[in-house]
């Protein structure tokens, strides 16, 4: 099994690319759990959602494991968990990057914001660019700092679609 993580800020095109690499190469999906809980709850997040939101996101990730496809395409992992933690609230709980790095990802697609417009969609916070860049780095930063596979990716939707098949099929061996 390999598994592949789509991240970055919001409207740089994970669900997107998600689906169409799915569609492309098979493999499960799992989504964002934090959705499904604001539409559960119709509300706002609080700092005291976090620790909920973060078991929802493993519980999808680790009964994805379970089935053992060959690909397994996570629309987002705990990291996009901290980093809002973080940026909305000024603290997160330390278990969840215990909980990531107990984790093994093959390989993590940093979308960049670059050449990415901005897209409400009732649950999207985040519309100004300094914002969504703020967010990126802060992938980047972790990512790096705890030596994670990855690639960043940028570009028209088209161009983000043709590196991402590019990289799924070294992964893949393909």
């Amino acid at each position: 099994m390999r598994v592949l993580v789509l991240t970055g800020a919001e409207s740089t095109g994970k669900s997107w690319l998600t689906a169409r690499l799915q569609q492309r190469f098979g493999g499960v999906v799992v989504g964002e759990y934090v959705r499904h809980f604001i539409e559960q709850e119709q509300r706002d997040t609080c700092l005291g959602d976090i620790p909920s939101i973060a078991r929802g996101q493993l519980m999808w990730e680790d009964a994805a494991r379970g089935l053992t496809p060959e690909l397994l395409i996570l629309d987002t992992h705990l990291l996009s968990n901290m980093v809002w933690s973080q940026t909305l609230f000024g603290s997160c709980p330390a278990w969840l990057e215990d909980e990531l790095l107990a984790r093994r990802y093959d390989q993590h697609l940093l979308l960049s914001p670059e050449g990415a417009e901005w897209h409400a969609d009732g649950q999207r916070c985040q519309p100004d660019v300094g914002g969504r860049w703020y967010f990126h780095e802060a992938c980047r930063t972790w990512l790096e700092r705890h030596q994670q596979p990855f690639v960043e990716i940028a570009g028209d939707w088209a161009s983000r679609e043709q590196q991402a098949v590019a990289y799924v099929r070294v992964l893949l061996g393909r």
